[in-house]
């Protein structure tokens, strides 16, 4: 776990509003990425300086317990085209603090480590929180999938 300072990014992508209540957002999270891989939407993104997909969490109602947004997207260089259907958004430079999910994608490893986040007492910001599903993602049996959470300084 590292603390790191990233600089403001802009993305392109889907979005879904949910909630981590009942299980809500296992539910809308995997349907947004059903939807994102089978409409080929990464092939739709304009102005992509990557390919590694962002899954952010942001415009929380309040903190994790709450409705949230969670955009499925990838970094890009420009907001000036956005696809009919997806959504433009910017986040400021900020301060994060580094997780690592590591091992077999399928055994759900990244939802076993916001567990873990959401048990530790960090000062959150509850700006926006991401995963980035990179290069090191690729292998989805031994995957290495970094999650920034925004903290105060």
């Amino acid at each position: 776990m590292n603390i790191v300072k990233l600089e403001s990014f802009s993305v392109i992508g889907i979005k879904v509003r949910t909630t981590n209540e009942n299980e809500q957002a296992a539910k809308d999270i995997v349907a947004l990425w059903n939807t994102f891989m089978s409409q080929n939407c990464i092939n739709k993104i304009p102005n992509k300086v990557s390919t590694a997909v962002f899954s952010i969490y942001t415009n929380y109602e309040s903190d994790y317990t709450k409705p949230y947004d969670t955009i499925l997207g990838c970094k890009v260089s420009s907001l000036d085209k956005i696809p009919e259907g997806m959504v433009g958004h910017s986040f400021k430079a900020s301060t994060y603090k580094e997780f690592k999910a590591q091992g077999n994608l399928s055994k759900g490893i990244v939802y076993k480590k916001w567990l873990e986040i959401w048990g530790t007492d960090l000062d959150r910001l509850y700006t926006a929180d991401f995963e980035v599903y990179g290069d090191t993602a690729k292998d989805t049996t031994n995957a290495e999938v970094p999650i920034y959470i925004a903290i105060k300084e």
